[in-house]
C-alpha cells in the first residue's frame, strides 16, 4: 500500500494550505469545504460531471452537465493544482475598496507563480431539509444559508467581466437608482425594487453567455431526519452566477407586492445592485460600506436563507432524487483514517460516524 494511504487524508487534495494529518484540519468549518472539492475530484476520476444550474434568455434556470477541470481550472490530480481553502481571491482585490474578504477555496497553478485559476463558494447541504423531510423522497430539498460574502463575490464575479463595460452598467442601472432620494431610507427605495429587479435581469440577459460558476453545492442524502444515510447519497450541484441570483430575484418579485418593508431577500437585490452601479460609475466596489449602511432593520449576519421546498423548484433532477454517488464510496474520498479526527458536532460529520459500515464491510449487516 502506498504510504501516503496510510496517513489521514481527503482524495486528490494533495497539495493545499490544510494539512489533513493533523485533526485541527478535520475540524467543523474546515470539513465543510474540503470534502465538497475532495468529493469533486472523486466524481472526476470516475467521469460523473456535477449538475450545472445556469440561466436561459427566459430568466428561468436549466440543467447542464459541467467537467470539474472547468470548475476548477485544471485537471483535478493534476500536479499542478492547489487548493487554497478560505483565501481571497488575488485578482478581485484591485475591483475593492478595503479587504476583500475570503472565499471558500481558490485554485492556484503552482507552476504558473501561484496564479488564480477559479474561486468558489461551498455550501454542503442536507437532503432533506427541515421543510421537506415529512414530504416523500421524491420531493426531498435542501436549504441554503448565504452569507454577505457570497454576494460579494456574486458582484465581482459579474463585475470582472465587465470592466470594459462600465458604461453599460450605468445604462442599465442609472433611472432605477437617479430618483431615490434617500438608499438608506425604506419609503425611498421599496417603490423603485421592481426597477432595480428589472435592470438588473435586463442586463444579465444582455451579458448571458458570460456566466460563470460560482457555488458548489454537493448534497447528502439521508432517511428523513434519520443519521442513516441512503444507499445512492452523494451527488453535486454547481450554480453559475447568473442562476444564483433567482435565488432571492424570485422570492423578492413575489413579496415586494404584499410587503411595506424590505425583507433579507429584497434587500439583497439592493446590495447586489449598489454593488454593480458603484463599480460602474467608479470601478470599485465599497462592500463592507453598502452591506454596514444598507440594512433597512435587519441583522446582515446573514444574506438569506431558502429552504428545500423553495430550491427543490430549482434543483429537482435525477440526480437530486437518486444521488450518483454510493454510500461505500464514502471510503474512496475519507482516506487513511481520516473519519476518526471528524468532529460530531457537525451532522455530517456525525452522519460519517454513524455509518461505520462505510470503511468496514463486516459491520454491514449490523
Amino acid at each position: 500500500m502506498d504510504e501516503n494511504q496510510l496517513k489521514p487524508s481527503l482524495f486528490g487534495i494533495s497539495q493545499s494550505n490544510r494539512d489533513f494529518t493533523q485533526k485541527e484540519c478535520w475540524g467543523k468549518n474546515q470539513f465543510n469545504s474540503s470534502f465538497p472539492a475532495s468529493l469533486a475530484c472523486y466524481m472526476y476520476s470516475c467521469g460523473i460531471k456535477p449538475v450545472y444550474i445556469k440561466l436561459n434568455k427566459s430568466l428561468k434556470t436549466v440543467h447542464e452537465k459541467i467537467d470539474v477541470a472547468e470548475i476548477f481550472g485544471e485537471i483535478p490530480l493534476s500536479e499542478k493544482l492547489f487548493f487554497a481553502f478560505e483565501s481571497d481571491y488575488v485578482p478581485y482585490r484591485k475591483l475593492v475598496i478595503g479587504k476583500l474578504p475570503r472565499v471558500d477555496l481558490v485554485t492556484l497553478n503552482i507552476s504558473q507563480g501561484d496564479s488564480c485559476l477559479k474561486c468558489m463558494e461551498i455550501k454542503l447541504t442536507a437532503l432533506p431539509d427541515n421543510s421537506t423531510y415529512k414530504l416523500s423522497e421524491d420531493k426531498y430539498g435542501c436549504e441554503i444559508v448565504v452569507r454577505p460574502d457570497t454576494i460579494i463575490y456574486l458582484a465581482l464575479s459579474i463585475v470582472s467581466k465587465l470592466q470594459n463595460q462600465k458604461q453599460n452598467i450605468i445604462q442599465y442601472l442609472e433611472s432605477a437608482f437617479s430618483n431615490i432620494e434617500d438608499l438608506t431610507k425604506i419609503k425611498y427605495v421599496l417603490p423603485k425594487i421592481p426597477e432595480i429587479i428589472n435592470a438588473i435581469d435586463n442586463l444579465l440577459l444582455n451579458y448571458i453567455d458570460l456566466q460563470s460558476p460560482l457555488v458548489m453545492q454537493p448534497v447528502w442524502k439521508t432517511v428523513g431526519k434519520t443519521s442513516k444515510l441512503f444507499t445512492n447519497c452523494l451527488d453535486m450541484f454547481i450554480w453559475s452566477d447568473f442562476a444564483f441570483t433567482r435565488l432571492f430575484f424570485d422570492v423578492a418579485k413575489k413579496k415586494i407586492k404584499s410587503e411595506e418593508s424590505i425583507n433579507r431577500y429584497t434587500r439583497t437585490v439592493i446590495w447586489l445592485a449598489k454593488m454593480l452601479y458603484d463599480f460602474g460609475t467608479s470601478g470599485k466596489i465599497n462592500h463592507q460600506s453598502i452591506i454596514d449602511n444598507y440594512t433597512y432593520n435587519t441583522k446582515n449576519d446573514k444574506a438569506f436563507a431558502i429552504n428545500g421546498i423553495s430550491t427543490y423548484a430549482y434543483m429537482a433532477s435525477p440526480e437530486l432524487r437518486t444521488p450518483r454517488i454510493k454510500k461505500e464510496e464514502i471510503r474512496n474520498i475519507i482516506l487513511g483514517g481520516g473519519q476518526n479526527y471528524l468532529s460530531p458536532e457537525r451532522r455530517f460529520d456525525a452522519i460519517v460516524l454513524s455509518n461505520p459500515e462505510i470503511f468496514d464491510e463486516s459491520l454491514k449487516d449490523i
